[in-house]
């Protein structure tokens, strides 16, 4: 038999010598203990005992059957339809300002992060070389016009010329025939005795004259009408070159227009990298302009979830600075190629050592609602596509067909 325990409280009685008292609670302790048991045994099971937990767990699973149940349907009804990626950004048609002169920066009117306005100056490069340059074309178009004017009065002069001698060809002509006439007639006089033989040689020598005179006269006028073409293309080579000379002066301006960088459409500035003072070469990066419109969504989704991706699809669009707020967007266009093969070392499969890897293509995705001053280029957002859309936009199509 079980030697009965001693408790705390009969330490406490043997520490003070009641040993009597000690040895009685020792005989009773056994029948208290199998009392205790007894009733502990038909004491009934209390709400936090084994009966409550097992309602508790039997609520639960029912709950997690529920809620499973709930996610299957989503996902069978909705979820299956849905491609979504994480791996997507904020796009946006940066422009990279740079000069199309040379010169050293004379002003630069804006700082980094300033809102700009279309055609607003961004920086002023000295144009005093430029100014002289357009000085110059200006001259010599100047000097030009006094060419032409030269030449059009000798043509006007040689015009003239070109009258008096076909006015002197004319005069020969009539004399040519009159000399001819004469002869003519003196010698039918000569045959009937009627004229000398002098009168003959000299009816014959004025018809001789005659004739070169004409042919002095022909060769006049044509020396004239040559002279007055030469004076007309001369009048075309000084208008041409007058030309050439405005299209000089023309790019003079333009390259004096050219020291005032402007900004081509309203946007922010960033990067900006110009200081006064700074010798600027043309193609050199001055600043970008981040566009206030035309932002748009590129999101590389896995090869592997093209096959039901279509241009026109609805998307949402989660976007983590926004604290998750969605915007909607529509699937404009899909990349022909995968972004490795875009890189600056496209890879090379045809090794003897490969391990494949799911490429992604990146998916620009344009944005259908008002997102000015919300969004920045580079922010992190989360796309879904329902594929779905492609399909109810197609029926409508045949519908309305």
């Amino acid at each position: 038999m079980e030697a009965p325990r001693v408790s705390q409280e009969d330490d406490g009685l043997e520490g003070e010598g009641n040993l009597a008292r000690i040895a009685a609670r020792r005989r009773e302790t056994p029948h208290i203990v199998r009392d205790r048991e007894d009733a502990a045994e038909a004491k009934p099971d209390a709400p936090g005992g084994r009966g409550g937990r097992s309602w508790l767990f039997a609520g639960a699973a029912a709950v997690a059957l529920i809620a499973g149940g709930c996610g299957l349907a989503e996902y069978l009804l909705v979820g299956r339809f849905v491609y979504s990626t994480d791996d997507a950004y904020v796009r946006a048609n940066l422009a990279i300002i740079s000069p199309k002169i040379s010169g050293y920066v004379a002003d630069v009117g804006v700082i980094d992060n300033q809102h700009v306005n279309a055609g607003q100056i961004l920086v002023r490069l000295d144009a005093g070389d430029y100014r002289l340059s357009v000085d110059a074309a200006r001259g010599k178009i100047a000097t030009q016009d006094a060419t032409i004017a030269r030449i059009a009065a000798q043509t006007e002069a040689q015009a003239a010329f070109v009258d008096q001698a076909s006015a002197q060809l004319d005069g020969a002509s009539a004399e040519q025939s009159r000399a001819a006439s004469e002869l003519t007639r003196v010698r039918s006089l000569a045959a009937a005795d009627f004229a000398t033989r002098q009168r003959v040689d000299q009816a014959v020598a004025d018809q001789a004259k005659a004739s070169a005179a004409m042919a002095g006269a022909m060769a006049a006028l044509a020396g004239a009408r040559a002279n007055l073409a030469v004076l007309q293309s001369q009048t075309r080579e000084a208008t041409s070159l007058r030309a050439e000379l405005a299209t000089a002066m023309a790019r003079a301006e333009r390259d004096l227009g050219f020291a005032e960088i402007r900004a081509p459409f309203d946007g922010a500035v960033g990067n900006r990298v110009v200081e006064p003072g700074q010798f600027a070469q043309p193609g050199a990066r001055l600043m970008a302009l981040a566009p206030d419109d035309g932002l748009y969504v590129e999101a590389n989704f896995k090869e592997t979830q093209l096959d039901r991706l279509a241009e026109g699809q609805r998307a949402r669009i989660r976007v983590d600075a926004l604290g998750g707020r969605s915007l909607n967007g529509e699937v404009q266009s899909i990349a022909p190629a995968s972004g490795a093969n875009y890189s600056l070392l496209p890879p090379e499969n045809a090794t003897g050592n490969f391990t494949k890897i799911i490429q992604r293509f990146p998916v620009r995705i344009r944005l259908t609602e008002a997102a000015k001053g919300l969004l920045r280029a580079g922010m992190s957002v989360v796309v879904e596509v329902d594929t779905r859309s492609d399909d109810a936009a197609k029926s409508d199509n045949k519908s309305e067909k």
